[in-house]
């Protein structure tokens, strides 16, 4: 838009042609089809659901395992030898 000064200013118009907005009519949605709404959750939205319906954590447990852990008594064969075995159960 260029202005060039106050001679060049119109008054006010009418909103007759060609100022009136045409819709084209095929651009107009059909009444038949239902408007359908659309859910998008997040992988962090699902990721902290999954973390809420997990199990509470056994502090007590924990604690535990982390001092056999640092004592280095955790690992031992028994616990070595359940864990091959469930690890051949879960892959064979």
């Amino acid at each position: 838009m260029e202005i060039y000064g106050p001679h060049h200013v119109h008054g006010a118009q009418s909103l007759g042609p060609p100022h009136v907005a045409r819709l084209d009519p095929s651009a107009r949605p059909s009444p038949a089809a239902p408007i359908q709404d659309e859910l998008t959750i997040s992988e962090a939205a699902e990721a902290l659901e999954r973390a809420r319906q997990a199990p509470e954590i056994r502090a007590d447990l924990v604690a535990r395992v982390r001092a056999e852990i640092a004592a280095g008594t955790y690992e031992t064969p028994e616990k070595l030898a359940i864990a091959l075995d469930r690890l051949l159960d879960e892959i064979g």
